[in-house]
């Protein structure tokens, strides 16, 4: 199982990114796919998640209305767009793809990439 994140780099305040996460190894399909992030000192948390067929999204209050989760299950890649970025947006973006089956909980993360908003 791989999940890997790409997109990541510096940005100035108010300024755009598209993180891409490259899923293999599973059936990229049957996942919910969410996007997390940490910023040094803090706790992870999680800023959007999308279900496995793509007709329900969930955000986090601080990105409402600025960041935009989408997936192509073709090319087994989801998507993070992520505009009027803000300093506190800097962090580690984490890709994570999750299934409940049954009574086992499938839970795979990618390694990470690095955003960073500043002037």
């Amino acid at each position: 199982v791989q999940l890997v994140e790409s997109g990541g780099g510096l940005v100035q305040p108010g300024g755009s990114l598209r993180l891409s996460c490259a899923a293999s190894g599973f059936t990229f399909s049957s996942y919910d796919m969410n996007w997390y992030r940490q910023a040094p000192g803090k706790v992870r948390e999680l800023v959007a998640g999308l279900t496995s067929a793509g007709g329900s999204t969930n955000y986090a209050d601080p990105v409402k209305g600025r960041f935009t989760i989408s997936r192509d299950n073709a090319i087994n890649t989801v998507f993070l767009q992520m505009n009027s970025l803000k300093p506190e947006d800097t962090a580690v973006y984490y890709c994570n793809a999750k299934r409940i089956g049954g009574r086992t909980t499938y839970n795979y993360w990618g390694q990470g990439t690095q955003v960073t908003v500043s002037s």
